[in-house]
């Protein structure tokens, strides 16, 4: 280690391919580009266009220009003092520790959330999008520290902003740049809101060749011989589970989801089978379902209505989603949607004198975050102060089971589905968790030996267990398949330096850290290593670099301080 490290061949070969993948994602941006937006519908249905633009999809996202909530918040727990002001057309977040006179600003880029229950914000460090460590919370009206962070001594500025969160916020989702969570090389996406598109598909072909609409289903020939089908979808005239996923697609979280090998949800379009893309599991249990912890899609299916009517009730039933009705007219126009079920006759004996049928079956939530919680208890329960029963009664010292949602098509579940599930339970210590975890990864190496996903899974397990030769090849199997695996790449890279190493572990973090430098632990395994090698200046620029992503990290702060100490400590 007493010479200079540098990237290893084989690591700029995978830069090499990055850079390739870059250029083909700024191409398939470009093509992109040419996606329409909901202006292009305005001329044909301007009233619906004029409706939909004061809905809460429409403004689910924007430039933060647009709608910026200005305000400052002191947090006790960090000592940091936030605020958010506009100057000149520029957004921007300040934070402060006067305690030891830190400070720094972000300039906002994009805000998230329409404000009805809450708002938070993006903005980029050298291409990587972040989401701030506040939030503002309009129920209580006041700014707050982001679910999660609310007891956090540091300022969490190194927040991805992941693609599917941005997926449910935007429309025009652009994929990141291959091995990285949220770096993208142009915008973000293409349009602010869910554009109509998100709901009835890009539509080419919806207009004939003098530019007349044609039905769903409708096609015309193009002048050279060839028939052109239009592909608008009318999400009501589609069979129930591809109609249902167009909600569910944002509506619906489940306790864990597993997307399918190669894909991704933000791939998913209005008419496709959303089991395609990413399939969902619920953890049942003998505890009572609380409206608080379940999404809409979840609560609905929990309804005697939806029960007793099956298909036929959906999301739609009740919900006109191109506009939303005045807050005079809420009661009024939800009650119209019980009666059409429940009749007038039934409407006119059950207290005739309560028109607000929302206000008993459907009470408002607590909501205190802008966590994906439904505002009203959509289970619809006949007795809404009766003590809630379980969902499942099942009995079991290792937790739960992990249950298909929706249980349409139980049998599309795979052993790889349940081992990811799984893994995710354990990571948020689930009890059993880790032993099922365990159990069906197994099992699925066994039947997808070529899974990068599952290898690198399985190669945390045996790390765990303290079988290093059984976690190095699974590591290094993942790598070949997959050499951008940071995951598999920091993991290895532990492994090499205990067995001693150090160049090759430093080349897979060099590697790791190029591509997700706001992972501050990669950033300090750097700095240490050639700090312990006597390369002062090399410790420095990767501190240097990892503060820059997260300024308040105190072990990257308290290492860069020792740097400058005789002797040198190599320590935080």
């Amino acid at each position: 280690m007493g010479t200079s490290i540098h990237i290893s061949s084989q690591i700029a070969s995978q830069v090499s391919s990055q850079a390739s993948a870059q250029n083909t994602q700024a191409k398939a941006t470009a093509a992109s580009s040419e996606i329409a937006g909901n202006e292009a519908c305005a001329n044909c249905h301007s009233e619906i266009y004029k409706a939909y633009g004061k809905t809460v999809m429409a403004n689910a996202s924007g430039l933060a220009s647009d709608g910026v909530i200005t305000g400052e918040f002191n947090h006790k727990t960090s000592g940091v003092r936030y605020r958010v002001y506009k100057k000149d057309e520029k957004v921007s977040m300040s934070y402060d520790r006067e305690t030891e006179k830190f400070r720094g600003q972000r300039d906002l880029l994009y805000f998230i959330g329409s404000g009805r229950k809450g708002r938070s914000y993006l903005f980029s460090v050298q291409g990587f999008l972040f989401e701030t460590p506040i939030n503002w919370y309009s129920q209580e009206g006041r700014w707050g520290m982001t679910p999660a962070y609310a007891e956090a001594r540091e300022i969490p500025m190194n927040l991805p902003a992941f693609v599917d969160c941005l997926n449910c916020h935007s429309s025009g989702l652009q994929p990141p740049v291959p091995g990285t969570d949220s770096k993208f090389a142009g915008k973000p996406f293409l349009h602010a809101g869910i554009t109509c598109e998100r709901c009835h598909g890009a539509g080419e072909g919806h207009l004939d060749a003098k530019g007349a609409s044609l039905p769903a289903t409708g096609s015309y020939s193009s002048g050279e011989g060839a028939s052109v089908v239009s592909s608008i979808v009318n999400p009501a005239k589609l069979p129930a589970d591809r109609r249902d996923a167009i909600c569910m697609a944002c509506h619906f979280e489940g306790t864990v989801a597993v997307e399918q090998p190669g894909k991704h949800l933000y791939q998913f379009q209005p008419g496709d089978r959303l089991s395609d893309y990413i399939h969902y599991f619920l953890l049942s249990g003998n505890r009572p379902e609380t409206p608080q912890a379940l999404s809409q899609v979840e609560a609905l299916s929990l309804s005697a209505c939806q029960r007793k009517s099956g298909d036929k009730m959906w999301c739609g039933s009740c919900h006109d989603p191109h506009t939303e009705p005045a807050p005079a007219e809420k009661a009024a126009y939800y009650r119209s949607k019980c009666v059409n079920c429940h009749g007038e006759e039934f409407a006119a004996k059950h207290h005739p004198d309560k028109r607000d049928c929302t206000k008993c079956h459907m009470p408002a939530l607590p909501s205190k975050d802008v966590a994906h919680t439904e505002g009203t208890d959509h289970r619809i329960r006949r007795y809404p102060t009766a003590a809630p029963l379980p969902r499942l009664q099942v009995r079991g010292r290792e937790g739960a089971p992990l249950v298909s949602f929706p249980d349409r098509d139980p049998t599309q579940a795979t052993t790889r589905d349940f081992a990811l599930a799984w893994e995710t339970l354990a990571q948020r210590n689930v009890e059993g968790g880790q032993q099922r975890a365990e159990e069906y990864l197994r099992k699925a190496v066994k039947e997808r030996a070529d899974d990068p996903v599952l290898l690198s899974a399985l190669g945390f397990v045996e790390l765990k267990y303290g079988h290093e030769k059984e976690a190095r090849e699974l590591y290094e199997r993942t790598l070949q398949l997959d050499p951008l695996s940071n995951d598999a790449a920091a993991n290895l890279g532990i492994l090499e330096a205990r067995s001693g190493n150090l160049k090759r572990a430093v080349e897979l973090w060099q590697g790791v850290f190029s591509r997700v430098p706001y992972r501050s632990g990669i950033g300090l395994n750097l700095a240490v290593t050639f700090c312990v090698a006597g390369q002062s200046e090399g410790a420095r620029k990767y501190l240097e670099r990892v503060l820059e992503f997260n300024p308040d990290y105190l072990k990257g702060k308290q290492l860069l301080a020792h740097l400058g100490e005789e002797p040198v400590r190599c320590r935080p």
